[in-house]
């Protein structure tokens, strides 16, 4: 279970543990075996195994594969045709935040810097969300569930020296670029998006799938992940996952699924300085995020989640015009705190720059919500204000915290999930984005040895 801890000022979350909980298993062919004098052919794992150099910067990991195998079909010799099973785990070094980003004595250096300056200068900060209240909420509330962490055992003190370099970790180079990838294929030869058919990955297809830059919904329909390539890299796909890899300007195939959504996360790329500096990826205007089809995707009832950055006019765009255009009722604002292994902020909760938690702006489909609930007879429980997700960051810039188990209780069963601007993707749910597989990329994650 991703929650390890439920009070009632939210949520103690394990993003890495819901990841793996995922059971990322490939089934692939192996050669057949004969019960005459032949010798036994070797395992075909090319589709398998990780590229001879990982993007980390050092060889990949080969491993065998699980010795798992499934009794399949007999060929034409009278040989039995087997299934190998190879099992991967997200990589947990991506997960190794044991002290705060920033200290305690360098933000009292940058407080002082920053108030000399200010004091030369006379520039004007801009004024981030008040955290008043906020401060107080994520202090009380954050302490209750970070003490259960620590006497459960999941979280734990932290015993080292505060500085140094000592276990840091080369993050993965910028091997693929899946929005260039959706540029180009903006210059392919014209086909009609009302055209472009379903992708269905069945339960006996266990060949590698390589995917063209055509934008065209892929659902993986078995209950085993799948690995796919694009442009000569590799992803895995969780088993009963749907995507669609484009931009906001090819989101067509999408609404010719002709379903609609129970609940929508949405994750929209923030107009901010940072980024732009870093050119991390693509900003949308608040007028594009506004013209996104959600109304025609969301259902009568729809819950839609909107995470929002530390700025005051950003909130206030969610709340005061983008939610009202599309017919959506603020209900709740949410926050994310972001920890240490030891329960330490990983930004002082006072920084003037960055922040150690991150809004959720949560609202429902206004209209015909209430009587579409009363007629189904479906109890789905209001949904609170106020609450926490206090979880272990990824090192990995903007990947999330999984939502599904915390929002369960507040969407009927069985319903329908979608995310947009998503960059991995999850069982059950469909992910849009033009970086929608960027998680999945098999260098992220590690083959497990045989017994593991």
């Amino acid at each position: 279970m991703s929650v390890v801890h439920h009070l009632s000022p939210g949520w103690l979350l394990d993003h890495l543990s819901f990841i793996n909980k995922v059971n990322y298993q490939l089934q692939q062919h192996q050669e057949p075996s004969c019960s005459k004098n032949k010798h036994t052919s070797s395992v075909y794992l090319d589709s398998l195994q990780m590229d001879a150099m990982s993007p980390f910067g050092a060889p990949a990991p080969c491993f065998a594969p699980d010795s798992t195998t499934v009794p399949g079909n007999e060929d034409e010799d009278g040989g039995s045709c087997e299934r190998i099973t190879q099992k991967y785990v997200f990589r947990p070094e991506l997960f190794n935040v044991t002290k705060p980003y920033i200290t305690s004595a360098v933000h009292k250096e940058c407080q002082q810097s920053n108030k000399n300056e200010n004091l030369v200068t006379g520039n004007k900060q801009e004024v981030s969300i008040s955290i008043g209240k906020i401060r107080e909420l994520i202090l009380d509330g954050s302490s209750q569930l970070i003490q259960e962490g620590l006497k459960s055992g999941f979280l734990y003190p932290f015993v080292g020296k505060q500085d140094g370099n000592s276990g840091r970790i080369t993050l993965p180079l910028d091997a693929c670029n899946l929005s260039e990838f959706c540029e180009m294929a903006k210059r392919l030869p014209s086909v009609s998006e009302t055209e472009l058919q379903t992708l269905h990955l069945t339960e006996d297809d266990l060949s590698v799938t390589e995917l063209d830059l055509l934008p065209q919904v892929v659902e993986n329909n078995s209950s085993f992940s799948r690995m796919i390539t694009l442009m000569g890299q590799k992803y895995l796909l969780p088993p009963q996952s749907s995507f669609l890899l484009s931009d906001i300007s090819c989101m067509q195939p999408l609404l010719n699924c002709s379903k609609t959504f129970d609940v929508i996360v949405i994750d929209p790329p923030w107009q901010n300085k940072s980024v732009k500096r870093s050119n991390r990826y693509s900003c949308l205007s608040p007028q594009q995020i506004k013209q996104m089809p959600v109304p025609k995707l969301a259902a009568a009832d729809c819950l839609i989640v909107t995470w929002v950055t530390n700025r005051q006019k950003h909130l206030c765009f969610v709340k005061e015009e983008l939610y009202p255009s599309w017919s959506v009722e603020v209900i709740a604002e949410w926050y994310w705190v972001k920890i240490t292994h030891s329960g330490e902020f990983v930004f002082p909760l006072d920084s003037p720059h960055k922040k150690p938690y991150e809004c959720l702006v949560l609202g429902r489909v206004r209209e015909k919500a209430a009587s579409v609930l009363r007629s189904t007879g479906v109890k789905v429980s209001p949904v609170p204000d106020q609450k926490l997700i206090v979880s272990v960051p990824c090192i990995l810039h903007s990947h999330k915290p999984p939502l599904a188990e915390v929002l369960k209780d507040y969407i009927k069963p069985g319903g329908q999930c979608l995310e947009l601007f998503a960059r991995n993707l999850q069982p059950g749910w469909m992910s849009w984005g033009n970086e929608v597989l960027k998680f999945q990329h098999v260098d992220y994650f590690l083959a497990l040895q045989s017994g593991r």
